[in-house]
């Protein structure tokens, strides 16, 4: 069995990040030279694609193509992929006139996608090619090629796929960023449909998940203060706001009935004890203003106003419910 020191595992990680890196940057630098007409041709075709974006590949370079196609689609471009050798047997119909291919391929020779190409070829479906040899075959057959520059693997002994595939996935997000910005994709899109997990709720809008109705208890600044309580008892949520001609003026939590606790107190209407301007949010504003703000001023929940009059009411539970930290 083979021992290896931690002095020399160290050392082998070290050289393997340093090479990448510096893959990396000649890939950078090569959009400033042979990449850059490519590059350009290539985001063009996946902007204008009125179908699907296939993106293939076989091998390591198969791991690559559907890490890409899954980022494309979490970024607004539809995209799906299809194993070539698959392809060959049927999965051909995957593809249709209105798609674009990118398909990746280390050498550019990869037998099993010669079919996809063909199919390509017959159907008038673009093809971005994606390799490290010009002049290979899918470099020929490619509407647009990105040839890649020759950066080597990261060990000689074995020369496994590893820099190359950096490289591949590197311009594969380039390639979605380019068509994020060209699409404006923004936030509130992503967050549409990444709904699952800590991201989705962070993405979500206040007006999601604010309650609202009887839920968010408003009572007139003229009442007096066990009438408040009441409505506080009801609401749930250990305040109330205050409103006069429909406009939010102020609020009063348990907390401000606490620390203001005095004999005379119940005697006073609710103007008298209120906090007066209070902190408020737009309805449409993202679940992580929200955060922000409770953060900042320590507190626990936020009234939701337009125009000044109160819509709803986002309570810090509510935040955590929806899976937001």
């Amino acid at each position: 069995m083979s021992i290896i020191t931690p002095a020399a595992a160290i050392a082998a990680a070290q050289d393997t990040i340093r090479a990448e890196a510096r893959a990396l940057e000649q890939l950078a630098e090569a959009l400033n030279g042979p990449l850059n007409a490519p590059f350009v041709e290539a985001a063009r075709l996946l902007a204008e694609t009125k179908g699907r974006v296939i993106v293939s590949g076989m091998g390591k370079s198969g791991h690559i193509a559907r890490k890409i196609a899954a980022t494309l689609a979490s970024t607004g471009t539809p995209a799906q992929f299809v194993h070539p050798a698959e392809a060959s047997h049927g999965d051909l119909g995957m593809i249709v006139e209105a798609d674009c291919v990118l398909a990746i391929s280390r050498s550019g020779e990869t037998a099993e996608l010669s079919d996809l190409l063909y199919h390509c070829r017959r159907i008038h479906v673009p093809v971005i090619g994606m390799t490290f040899k010009p002049g290979s075959s899918l470099a020929n057959a490619s509407t647009a090629a990105l040839v890649l520059p020759e950066c080597g693997e990261a060990s000689e002994e074995a020369p496994a796929p590893t820099i190359s595939t950096t490289m591949c996935l590197a311009l594969g997000d380039a390639l979605a960023v380019a068509l994020i910005k060209a699409r404006g994709f923004n936030a509130e899109k992503f967050g549409a449909i990444h709904p699952g997990g800590k991201l989705g709720a962070a993405l979500k809008r206040v007006r999601d998940i604010m309650r609202v109705g009887g839920d968010d208890p408003l009572v007139s600044p003229d009442i007096a203060v066990p009438e408040a309580m009441k409505a506080m008892s009801v609401g749930g949520i250990g305040a109330v706001g205050v409103i006069e001609n429909g406009k939010l003026i102020g609020i009063v939590t348990d907390g401000d009935l606490r620390r203001k606790l005095s004999p005379d107190m119940f005697a006073k209407a609710v103007r008298e004890i209120m906090t007066a301007n209070p902190k408020t949010i737009q309805p449409d504003a993202p679940i992580a203003d929200a955060i922000a703000i409770m953060n900042e001023k320590r507190i626990t929940l936020l009234f939701a106003v337009e125009d000044g009059k109160p819509v709803g009411v986002v309570h810090m539970h509510d935040l955590l419910a929806a899976g937001v930290r």
